[in-house]
């Protein structure tokens, strides 16, 4: 399996810059939750997704014996070592320690990342030390 090209994921990704934050959705311009919103770069990137989304809960603290999402990412992403992501990664946060990875964004630049967060929506900001000390795992989107 090959890595799609950084450039074209994070032109995707910045595509939905401004989509309004809606818990479980994944529409450009009308609503995504972080992984809405890396469900809708993987159709523009890869194609159609390979299986249906679950409902899952919104609580970051969650614990538990499966890193659920990781394990959904394995196997169809290709997996990198966090500390070697490069823009293009798509990366999943570990929000408290010892919960399981629910967060996710796409890195953009070495110092930047874009994800859809309550509130706020999609946007881009600083992957400022405290962001990046609670990235968990990263993956590549293959190509198509």
């Amino acid at each position: 399996m090959r890595a799609s090209d950084p450039e074209r994921v994070i032109a995707a990704a910045r595509g939905w810059l401004g989509t309004p934050y809606h818990d479980q959705a994944s529409l450009r311009g009308v609503g995504c939750d972080c992984l809405g919103l890396a469900r809708g770069v993987w159709r523009e990137i890869v194609g159609p997704e390979p299986f249906p989304i679950p409902p899952y809960s919104r609580d970051w603290g969650e614990t538990g014996p499966r890193e659920v999402l990781a394990e959904g990412a394995r196997s169809m992403m290709i997996e990198v070592p966090s500390a070697k992501a490069g823009p293009g990664a798509l990366v999943l946060f570990r929000m408290m320690p010892r919960a399981i990875a629910k967060h996710v964004g796409i890195l953009t630049g070495p110092a930047s990342f874009l994800h859809a967060y309550e509130r706020l929506g999609v946007i881009e900001e600083p992957l400022t030390p405290s962001w990046r000390r609670r990235i968990a795992v990263a993956f590549l989107f293959p190509q198509r």
